[in-house]
């Protein structure tokens, strides 16, 4: 007997929306610092290089999920248009970067919100995120309209925030852009913190992941996709230019410490908006926690359903707006992840293998039929380069690390193949 299928409830706004929630977080809020101390004032370069590159691998992305609109994203592209080995090493790969990504959301989100309210126990921290980890988890039983409220919230909220340290701080720093741009450049560093950048922007690939949830997928996810996007890079490239131009040390010295962000607007000397952003920061991480707990669930029912892990993960709510199961062993997931409380490589991580990923992703959009293509081929083959290329750069530790979870993924796929035998 077939699974059930989850109910189409989603528009363009509501897809969009969902895209902006998972990009708009760790990224704006944390990688620019850890990528302005690789880069220095190339960050800028990076930003816009890796959005040229999350833009091709986004509509690459949109093509599939339209052709093929269920929930798993690149795990059932590549099954259907691939390999099993191949679909089943993307689902793994998605699942490891993004538990961890969540993970690290949480805890940012801990950081932020006991700096905000003046407590410097950190004792608390664990506990804190494992809060917020229990709350969203709880809010995504409820189903995916509840959950799109609560999201639509959270990033209007960072959006605020965001726009407001872009007004308040252009005009502080346009001096200082001008030696800036006369400044040499490193280009393996601008590589390195591209590679970075780039995972920045992989949120949409949540709007793929819900393929099976969106109404007139054809239509509505390539729109929802290149909509994110193009406000995502106006909006990354601003931030970028607004922190560089506040000083590139200062904000790589922030990264890992507090919201570089937040150091930054301390600089503008306008009372207010350094809350705001630290503000702002608190609500991102809840949005990125929050989409990734969706998304994270929703891969996990897709593998459930094909038996690369245990069939009950498939399993959805008496209303079949939620897949229960899957959304409880991802908050468990997360939650272990937080107990360790040491997630000081997983930026890195997840590029080597979000990049993996979307190589996969492209891989899969070069064996689309004529009539399933909305774009030109030649968009894939340079998606499919272009995250290639940049896996390059990532630490060779993380290579090592990330080549050896592949290996555990493929050997646990060929177990679970004999035992469905």
């Amino acid at each position: 007997m077939s699974s059930p299928l989850l109910k189409r409830e989603i528009g363009v706004f509501g897809a969009t929306l969902m895209g902006l929630g998972s990009i708009v977080g760790t990224g704006v809020f944390v990688s620019i610092g850890i990528a302005a101390g690789i880069a220095g004032p190339g960050v800028i370069l990076a930003v816009a290089i890796a959005a040229l590159v999350a833009t091709c691998n986004g509509l690459n992305s949109a093509q599939l999920a339209a052709s093929h609109p269920v929930s798993g994203g690149t795990y059932e592209y590549g099954y259907k248009y691939l390999t099993p080995w191949l679909g089943f090493t993307a689902g793994w790969l998605f699942l490891l970067a993004k538990t961890a990504s969540a993970a690290t959301a949480a805890l940012g989100f801990a950081g932020y919100f006991l700096n905000a309210m003046g407590l410097s126990d950190r004792t608390l921290l664990i506990p804190t995120a494992l809060a917020a980890v229990v709350i969203l988890t709880l809010i995504v039983f409820t189903g995916i309209r509840r959950s799109n409220v609560a999201n639509t919230a959270i990033v209007s909220l960072t959006l605020i925030s965001l726009t407001v340290f872009i007004l308040t701080g252009l005009p502080k720093v346009i001096p200082s852009l001008t030696a800036t741009a006369t400044q040499n450049y490193n280009l393996p560093a601008i590589l390195q913190a591209t590679a970075l950048m780039f995972v920045a922007y992989t949120g949409y690939g949540r709007i793929a992941t819900m393929g099976e949830e969106v109404r007139e997928p054809r239509r509505t996810i390539p729109q929802a996709m290149i909509v994110t996007l193009i406000l995502t890079m106006i909006l990354y490239l601003a931030v970028a230019i607004v922190a560089v131009g506040a000083g590139a040390n200062l904000l790589s010295n922030a990264a890992g410490k507090t919201a570089p962000l937040e150091v930054a607007a301390r600089s503008f000397g306008i009372p207010g908006v350094a809350q705001l952003v630290a503000f702002g920061a608190v609500t991102a991480m809840l949005g990125v926690l929050l989409n990734l707990i969706l998304g994270l669930s929703r891969v996990l029912l897709a593998m459930g359903r094909r038996r690369d892990f245990p069939r009950i993960l498939a399993r959805l709510n008496s209303s079949q707006t939620t897949p229960d199961v899957a959304v409880g062993v991802v908050g468990v997931a997360i939650a272990l992840l937080v107990l360790i409380g040491d997630v000081k490589t997983t930026w890195s991580f997840s590029a080597f293998n979000v990049l993996i990923y979307y190589a996969i992703t492209n891989l899969a959009t070069l064996r689309l039929s004529p009539s399933e293509r909305l774009y030109p081929q030649w968009l894939a083959g340079m998606g499919l380069a272009s995250c290639l290329f940049l896996a390059f750069w990532v630490d060779r530790q993380i290579w090592a690390i990330g080549l050896g979870l592949i290996v555990a993924g493929l050997i646990w796929h060929d177990f679970a193949k004999h035992l469905r035998e």
